[in-house]
């Protein structure tokens, strides 16, 4: 191509018989295939899933020395913004669990031995948000390390070993228990299933630490256990991340209702996130409803235990659930339920008066682990308090797994 277009810049005979026209088109040609044939951006990364959602993980050595050169990157690999929704062009999936990033590094601090950054992806939009913790992806963190060669077990094959975490994003300890082989690797195979993933794997205990007050400086960050926010009364509570939970009788909606069924729903997603945003400004995390993170607090609707259909087609007998909750996450109705919502909603169950435990049975009230439906099954999670009302953990059971590692590219 370049001796081609040098031959018709000097070629007075391609001028004569093919005419000025021609040339033009040949250079234009030759200006895309010189644009199309620069390389692309690479950087080693792994990608896991975590929970139920999955994510880019990058060591925090292998980018740029300044966060601000990070977005591009983030952007680059995930694949947004996608205006029709589907991150074809890059590693996400359309959909906020699967619009997920995770910076991992030593930590040098001495209750913990890894550290690591959450960061939720926009889909249609560039928006790059560090307000908030991932649970699912918490449980993704904890193999990564060992995966890697950061950290080693401290135990031998055939035991549990633990790996203490430190979310930057909550300032918060995440303790991970899990089994480990003979040479030291994680275990991958196990008996262990969790709603919304096929299949079985090894069991993921996850304890996080002193969850409350992980943004706002209180489990109950207005103080209350209800608040009359947009003339509805929620209870706004921050345990893993802030979280506001309405009843959805308050809604007039079916408290079972699945993801399909939410999202055609365009005036019960506006309106919740009218009062997500009102609430978010009520409990400090923002100024104005503008300046409101899009990830979190996180919103939901919460009902009694009910029969209901879930996405396997399957059906959930109330005997079987002590609350139904229904996330929404971005924007988007959440498939399952995020990690750190169910430390809210457990924690929630214990405080007498709130949306949560008005919801509840008088034996449901009492239970240190409460068994949450959601739209892909049940979700498990405890919450201890100690003898002063303080919120001592909480504690949920998970599942991870490497996918791939390599490097992967951006334009």
């Amino acid at each position: 191509m370049t001796r081609l277009i040098d031959f018709t810049r000097q070629s007075r005979f391609v001028r004569h018989w093919f005419g000025p026209q021609t040339i033009d088109h040949i250079r234009a040609f030759s200006a895309i295939a010189s644009l199309h044939s620069k390389k692309q951006n690479s950087i080693l990364a792994s990608y896991y899933r975590g929970g139920t959602s999955r994510a880019l993980l990058f060591h925090r050595k292998d980018l740029p020395s300044d966060t601000k050169d990070w977005p591009p990157i983030f952007l680059g690999t995930i694949g947004a913004p996608d205006p029709n929704g589907r991150q074809l062009d890059g590693m996400g999936g359309g959909i906020s669990s699967l619009s997920k990033i995770c910076v991992v590094a030593p930590s040098d601090r001495r209750d913990a031995d890894i550290e690591f950054t959450f960061v939720q992806v926009g889909v249609k939009d560039d928006r790059i948000d560090y307000s908030g913790n991932c649970g699912n992806m918490s449980s993704a963190i904890r193999p990564f390390p060992i995966d890697t060669g950061l950290v080693r077990p401290s135990n031998t094959a055939g035991l549990n070993t633990t790996v203490s975490l430190y979310n930057t994003n909550t300032q918060k300890i995440i303790e991970a228990t899990f089994p480990i082989t003979n040479d030291g690797s994680e275990t991958v195979e196990g008996d262990f299933a969790i709603d919304g993933v096929s299949g079985t794997a090894a069991k993921i205990q996850l304890d996080f630490v002193a969850p409350g007050s992980s943004k706002t400086g209180k489990l109950l960050p207005t103080g209350n256990t209800i608040d009359i926010i947009d003339g509805l009364q929620v209870t706004c509570i921050d345990a893993g991340n802030p979280c506001i939970f309405v009843n959805a009788d308050e809604l007039d909606v079916d408290g079972t209702l699945l993801p399909n069924e939410t999202d055609k729903r365009i005036d019960l997603l506006e309106r919740l996130e009218s009062l997500r945003v009102k609430a978010a400004v009520a409990i400090g995390m923002a100024n104005t409803t503008d300046a409101v993170p899009p990830s979190i607090p996180k919103i939901c609707f919460v009902s009694k235990p009910a029969s209901h259909k879930i996405l396997s087609g399957e059906t959930i007998s109330a005997d079987k659930v002590d609350v139904v909750v229904r996330a929404i996450s971005t924007g988007q109705p959440h498939r399952a339920l995020p990690i750190t919502t169910g430390s809210c909603v457990s924690a929630a169950a214990r405080l007498e008066g709130s949306v949560v435990h008005n919801c509840l049975s008088a034996g449901s009230c009492v239970k240190q682990e409460l068994v949450i439906g959601h739209p892909s099954g049940t979700l498990v999670v405890g919450a201890f308090y100690d003898d002063e009302g303080k919120l001592r953990k909480s504690t949920v059971y998970g599942t991870a797994r490497r996918l791939m590692e390599g490097r992967v590219f951006w334009k």
